[in-house]
């Protein structure tokens, strides 16, 4: 980012401007990708991480004024957006398919990679002098391999019964509420049908105008958006910790803790670390637990957040960002896994795209809610305050995932119909 500053001549509160942009672009992508992966499936993920790498050299060629380097960005925004719904949809469709904990694990992998990436860039245009480009086209030739090895292996993703993934739904509901009375002759006891026109104004759907099919039976055309808004408003909270760390880490350690350039920089990396090292290390839990480890998750990044915010001590410092990653590691994949559980594969895109558009509102107000903090309180108010975000983001998993699942009902409209088709029940 230094780099494309200084290439773009900006200054800081013109690169924050240009930095908006990502946003802009990211949001209404977001929520348009969902029906396309619905309907074409991986194709889609294949397409957008050839435009993602494209767009992002893109960026570093074109990037030469504050106009150019934000219509970039905005591009940039929207190809990851779309992205990123298309990457989860894909690993959620996995996860369900398999029983594996694939979605913690490729977010994991995605944490990874952000170490290895800012090493990387770091080594290219610190150490040996690469111009700013470099970096970019490397990263484009890996988003191009990954897209020609999934166009290489067509294989579709099969459907997945409402029957196959009944354990791991009956848990994860029994982890968040009160035990409910099984449905008699439906494969999964925790499904209750509603009747057509008895909805109530909190569950309005989203309709589907793809229609998808699968297995030649047409599936229902719409998922109940208030299970949707719930968890991804607990993902807003969830990414408004995170991505307020990672913005702000290395601030906190130059300004409050006096480290140098160097050593500041580690903040970020760390985190990312820990938080790599967490999501492969929790993978195993999965989502029949996913109420006690949102909590305990959210509970551990207030703890390392608070112990930030009094540290001044570089080593303590590091201490509570690596404690506060452990937190928020386990936050966001284990709020798609609860979707994962909920949603059947005709809908996974669109409901992928309620949840990731409301959280990534949380990621994008994290730093400006510490920014604004810090200016009346200092740093280590600002982290005072965001240790209360999550806390209260562990207040309040358990009561809303209640009101998401308390009635266990599917929160895809198509799976309700298939399973009352099983059952022989007619809405």
């Amino acid at each position: 980012m230094p780099a494309i500053r200084a290439q773009a001549e900006l200054s800081d509160g013109q690169l924050g401007t240009a930095l908006l942009f990502v946003g802009a672009g990211a949001l209404p992508a977001m929520l348009v990708t969902g029906r396309a992966v619905d309907r074409w499936g991986l194709r889609v993920a294949a397409l957008l991480l050839m435009t993602l790498g494209a767009v992002g050299t893109l960026v570093a060629v074109a990037g030469r004024d504050l106009w150019s380097l934000s219509a970039g960005l905005a591009l940039l925004g929207a190809s990851s957006g779309a992205a990123d719904v298309a990457i989860n949809s894909a690993a959620a469709s996995a996860e369900r398919t398999s029983g594996r904990p694939v979605i913690t694990r490729a977010h994991g992998t995605f944490s990874a990679m952000v170490v290895v990436g800012s090493l990387s860039a770091g080594l290219l245009l610190g150490g040996l002098g690469a111009p700013v480009v470099v970096p970019f086209l490397l990263v484009a030739g890996i988003a191009v391999g990954a897209a020609l090895s999934v166009v290489a292996d067509r294989r579709s993703v099969p459907a997945v019964s409402l029957s196959d993934a009944s354990d791991a739904s009956d848990a994860l509901i029994a982890s968040a509420v009160p035990a409910v009375p099984a449905v008699p002759a439906v494969p999964v006891a925790s499904v209750v049908p509603i009747a057509e026109g008895t909805v109530p104004v909190s569950e309005r759907t989203v309709p589907d105008a793809a229609g998808a099919v699968r297995g030649g039976e047409r599936r229902g055309r719409a998922v109940r958006l208030f299970p949707l808004l719930v968890v991804g408003g607990l993902g807003a909270l969830a990414f408004a910790v995170e991505n307020a760390h990672q913005s702000w880490g290395a601030v906190y350690l130059a300004d409050v803790a006096g480290a140098g350039p160097a050593l500041a920089a580690a903040g970020p990396a760390v985190f990312a670390a820990v938080v790599a090292l967490t999501r492969f290390a929790a993978g195993a839990v999965g989502s029949r637990h996913a109420a006690a480890v949102l909590v305990s998750g959210a509970v551990t990044a207030a703890a390392g957040t608070a112990l930030v915010s009094v540290a001044t001590a570089v080593p303590v410092v590091l201490l509570g960002l690596a404690l506060a990653a452990a937190g928020t590691a386990v936050l966001f994949p284990m709020l798609m896994g609860v979707v994962a559980a909920h949603v059947g594969e005709a809908a996974r895109g669109r409901a992928t795209s309620v949840v990731t558009t409301v959280a990534y509102l949380g990621f994008l107000a994290g730093p400006v809610y510490v920014g604004r903090w810090a200016e009346a309180t200092g740093l280590p108010g600002a982290m005072v305050a965001v240790a209360a975000l999550a806390a209260a983001l562990a207040v309040l998993t358990w009561p809303s995932l209640r009101s998401a699942v308390g009635t266990g009902s599917p929160w895809d409209r198509g799976d309700l119909h298939h399973v009352e088709k099983i059952s022989g029940r007619t809405s």
